[in-house]
Parts: structure tokens; sequence; C-alpha cells
């Protein structure tokens, strides 16, 4: 055996049992900690609030105790309450401590401590068979990994005509009246029993997933307060970031293919009607009470997962977010060059004191003598008066035709016109009656008089838009669109006035 091969394989050793998970199963009070974490964490219920768990912890080894563990010829027990072991159990990476959406701190169950619970259910329940429902899946697995990996269309072509004849052997055979080949309850069980261990692995994945996500929202805030480059390339770089945070480690591109089995509603819901498709079968009940609930939790725990996973997402984005928005570069600069001076200042004034000396403190900042400022920030010049006006010569010819024609609506013109074009009738539309005036009335100006005068007289808004063409006194058209109003005719909203 070469000595370099063995010294590679210890160090590697080596460094898988520094992994936090094999520390907790390896450590004194291992039977105590999983026994624990495994009664106060359960599916139904991920995380818990950190008095609670204090409280269900300590009433844990109080009962242990009163039964005589933790004496010197029993199994050991730990020290300390559960205050001092969940700061340990945090510390070693076993269980990690967050506030919830509702602004209450709980713990969870980090990657790690979910491994060694699902490591320990495993040695210490069930051992798992080969069974043909273990070889078949592997066999399966391996088949499709084949056929993806497999580029070569006619091979493809011959696969999918041979799956396609043998289902149609199948169902030509029940058409004529064959039965459903009946499995054994032996079989149903141990294919069962393989689901329950594939199902196990499932939360411990979904945690590393989560973990690793809020790893990356660590670094890449930890790069932000250390990044002295331009605001603008910062923003762009994190931001985008921020976006892709699911695809920045191989656990969530992992899971980002996963989920485009998992994330559908539809895809848990059939996975919760096979479920209990199964569990109407009368092989469950050769089941243990434990595994039968672990079938019925299954989509719980998919459910569960995913909406974990997703959440890390969601809040690194918006830390990420948040970081970047009120990230400045200049201003933590200058923080950190004010701080390196206090530092230098304390450095060279800490050897020239005496213990006990009086220190005066520094009351305020000072601040540097200016003189006065300017207190408005208009042009520097003096104000000057504006231009004499234009001595006006009153023998010099004015056109009032066009300066009317440029002036305001029309209005006794307009309600005129507004009410011939009503006629007898109660309500008349607006936009008709204004794509009926004269040129002379189609300005802009008029389309405002005529909804003013609308307006006085009672008007109901439609859920029409109507478009008119108005024309300006030099020729130019503009089109509006306006939503549909409907007038009270004026003549008679002046009637009932004088009334």
């Amino acid at each position: 055996m070469a000595t370099r091969g063995i010294e590679g394989a210890y160090q590697g050793a080596l460094r898988a049992f520094q992994n936090p998970m094999l520390a907790l199963l390896h450590q004194t009070h291992a039977p105590f900690v999983v026994t624990v974490l495994a009664m106060v964490f359960t599916a139904e219920r991920p995380s818990v609030a950190v008095a609670d768990a204090h409280a269900e912890i300590n009433d844990a080894l109080d009962q242990l105790r009163a039964a005589g563990y933790g004496d010197e010829d029993n199994q050991p027990l730990p020290a300390g309450n559960a205050r001092d072991l969940c700061r340990q159990w945090v510390q070693a990476g076993w269980l990690v401590r967050q506030v919830s959406d509702d602004d209450v701190e709980v713990y969870r169950l980090s990657a790690y401590g979910v491994g060694a619970l699902e490591v320990a259910g495993r040695v210490g329940g069930v051992r798992t068979r080969v069974s043909e429902s273990r070889v078949r899946t592997l066999l399966e697995a391996i088949e499709r990994l084949a056929q993806d990996a497999d580029p070569d269309v006619m091979a493809r072509i011959a696969r999918l005509h041979e799956e396609i004849q043998q289902r149609q052997k199948e169902l030509t055979r029940l058409e004529r009246g064959g039965t459903v080949e009946t499995v054994a309850d032996e079989q149903l069980l141990e294919a069962a029993e393989n689901v329950l261990h594939l199902a196990r692995e499932l939360p411990a994945d979904f945690a590393r997933v989560a973990e690793s996500i809020k790893a990356v929202q660590r670094d890449v805030v930890a790069e932000l307060r250390h990044d002295v480059r331009p605001t603008g390339e910062v923003l762009r770089e994190y931001l985008d970031r921020g976006k892709r945070i699911l695809d920045a480690t191989p656990e969530g591109r992992a899971f980002a293919g996963a989920l485009r089995l998992i994330g559908d509603p539809a895809q848990i819901h059939n996975l919760w009607s096979q479920l209990r498709t199964v569990l109407r079968h009368r092989f469950t009940d050769l089941l243990p009470e434990q595994q039968r609930r672990e079938l019925t939790e299954i989509s719980r725990r998919v459910e569960q997962g995913v909406s974990e996973v997703l959440t890390a997402q969601r809040q690194a984005s918006h830390v990420i977010t948040t970081q970047v928005r009120n990230h400045d570069p200049m201003r933590d600069r200058q923080v950190d060059e004010l701080l390196r001076n206090v530092m230098a200042g304390l450095h060279e004034w800490v050897p020239g004191s005496r213990r006990g000396e009086a220190v005066e403190p520094l009351r305020r900042l000072p601040v540097a003598d200016v003189g006065h400022l300017r207190q408005r920030m208009s042009d520097l010049r003096p104000p000057q008066p504006p231009a004499p006006l234009r001595e006006w010569d009153e023998t010099e010819d004015v056109t009032t035709a066009d300066t009317r024609a440029w002036g305001g609506p029309r209005y006794a013109a307009l309600q005129a016109h507004l009410v011939t074009f009503a006629g007898d009738a109660e309500n008349v539309d607006v936009a008709a009656a204004f794509r009926a005036a004269d040129e002379d009335l189609q300005r802009p100006v008029d389309l405002l008089g005529l909804l003013e005068i609308a307006h006085d007289s009672g008007m109901t808004e439609t859920a029409e838009v109507a478009m008119v063409d108005t024309v300006r006194p030099d020729g130019t058209r503009r089109r509006f669109a306006l939503g549909g109003v409907v007038a009270a005719n004026p003549a008679s909203a002046d009637e009932s006035g004088d009334r």
C-alpha cells in the first residue's frame, strides 16, 4: 500500500469527520441530542419559537434525570440548561436561529441536523433491504440516464416504437377482457419501504439548498461592503446577482431543475391522490404506524421543502437588493478612513498616558470657521430690473380678428350650438355635437369650453372613448381622445332653473 495513498485517504477522512453532521453523531451526548431534536422538530413543526424550544428541552432533561439517566453508571446527559445547550448547538451548526415572518425568534434544524436525524433514523429503524423495487429503481434511473445521454435519433425512434408496441399489446389484452395482474403484498411492502427510503432524503436536501442560498447571500453582502468600484457598476452587478441567486450554487441549479417537476400545484395534487390510493390498499396494514404516517406526510414534506427554498431565495434577493440600494462606496471609504485616523490617534496617545488619568470627553465635533455663507443660491450677479415695456403707439393697427381667434372659448356660440344640436332631446352627446360644429368652433380650446358647459348643465361619463379632430386658427389639426360624455340639454336646464 502506497504511503501517499493512505495519507490522502486519512486526510479525507479527517475532513469528513469535521462535518457538523458526523460531529453530532460522534459526540458523547449524541443519543440525547438526536432524541430531543427529533421530538421538538417534526414535519408538522419545522420551526419552533425560542422560548417554546427552551421549555420543551428543559422538560425533557428533567424527565430523563428523574428516570435515573445522567448518573455515572448510566448514559450521561449534558450539563447546563436548555438555553446553554441550544447556544452550543447553534455554534456547532446543528440549529439555526432566525427571525420568522411574524418577528418572532425561532429555531430550525440546519441541513447537518436534518441529515444526522435521518442517518440515526435509518440505522435505528427498519433496515433497508435489497429488493426488486430498489433494483428496479436503479435500473430505471440508469436506463433514463443512458437515453438522455444518447444523441442517436434512430436509436431513440426504435425505443419509442418498442415501447408503443408493448403498451398497445397490453391495451389490447385488457380491452379483450383481460385482468390486471395483481402484485403480492410482500412486493408492495418492499416498494413502499423503498419510497420511504427515497423520501427521507428530501428534507436534508431542501435544507442544504436553502443554506447554500443564504451562504451566497452572506458572501455577496460581504463582498459588497468591501467593494470600492463606482456605484453604477456595483448596482448593475449585484442587482443581477440578487435576481439569479438560485443559479449561484450547484444545489440551487439542481433544485431549479427539480422545481419543474414538483413546483406545479397540479403535480403536488396528483402526488397526494396517488398516496391516498396507496394508503387505501390492504398491504398498508402490514406497515408500522410510523411508516404509514411517513407515507401520508410525503406530499406535505415536498411542499414545505419547496416553500423553504423559495422563501430563502426571496429573502436573499431582498437583502442583496436592499444592501445595494443603501450602499455608498464613497461614504464607506470616508467612514473607514475616519476610523483609521481615530485608531492611529489612540496608538499615539496611549503610550504617553498614565493609568487613571482623566480624559476630557469630546462633547461635540469641531466646526470649521468659514465665515458668512450665502443664504440664497441664486445668480452671483446683483438682480437687475426687467427691460422697460415698449411704448405703444395708438395709431398702430392691431389685428383684433387674429387675437380673438387665438383667445379663449366662445361660450355663447358653443351653448347656442349645443342647444340647436340637442333639439327637443333631453341629453346630447358632447363629442357628436363638437364634430357637427362649424370649423371656427372646432378649436382645441372650444372643446374645453364645450366640456365646461356640459359640466354646468349636468353630464354623465360613459365607458366609451371618443375621438375628435380639432382645427387651430393656423389651419393645423390635432386629434384628441376623451372619455364619452353625455350632457343634459342646456335649454332644459335653463327652463328648470327658471321654474
